[in-house]
Parts: C-alpha cells; sequence; structure tokens
C-alpha cells in the first residue's frame, strides 16, 4: 500500500481508516483507496508468499470497482503556433535588417 495514501487517510480496511502503513491484512479483508477521481474496492482472496509477477499478484486480489474515468487529453506541453527556431539564414536577415539603418 502506498505510505502516502494512508498518511493521508485515504485507505479504509474493513471500514476503518489505518494510519500505519505495516497494517496486516487477512484473507476475506475489504480495502478501500480513494483518490480525487476515483475509488477502488479491493477484496483479498489469498495471501502473497513471495514477492512476485504482476500476473501472480493480480490473483490474489479481487478488484470490486468501477472502470476508471476517462480524462479529458490536455497536453503537457502545448505546441508553439509560430515557425520556431530561426534559421542561420533568418538570423542573418534579420540582423542585416537591423544594422542597415545605423550607418
Amino acid at each position: 500500500m502506498s505510505a502516502k495514501l494512508i498518511r493521508e487517510g485515504k485507505v479504509r480496511v474493513n471500514g476503518a481508516k489505518i494510519s500505519k502503513p505495516s497494517y496486516t491484512i487477512e484473507v476475506g479483508d475489504n480495502l478501500v483507496f480513494s483518490t480525487t477521481d476515483w475509488v477502488r474496492l479491493i477484496e483479498v482472496v489469498k495471501i502473497g508468499v513471495r514477492r512476485g509477477p504482476a500476473s501472480e499478484a493480480q490473483e490474489l486480489y479481487l478488484d470490486h470497482s468501477e472502470p476508471r474515468p476517462i480524462r479529458e487529453k490536455i497536453p503537457l506541453n502545448p505546441k508553439y503556433e509560430g515557425k520556431g527556431r530561426p534559421t542561420g539564414k533568418w538570423r542573418r536577415a534579420l540582423h542585416s535588417f537591423s544594422n542597415s539603418g545605423l550607418d
């Protein structure tokens, strides 16, 4: 479990808020993880004996939560609508233009 979610009080085991990441869970426990846009409901089916691949871990619980809501795609770095970085030819033309009236 994420220690940050536990510290913020967003994890419940069988309806009770837990306050430490080392909380012991048992078969049949219901876990609720809540975030700003989604609530995840997990039922513990088996207890793992080792740290293994994700395919093994997915056999240890049942996910009873609704599908995650689809977020609107917002570009992280919007494209600049101009021409981008000036080329050498463009910089030379600009430089000659700006210096032409000084003589």
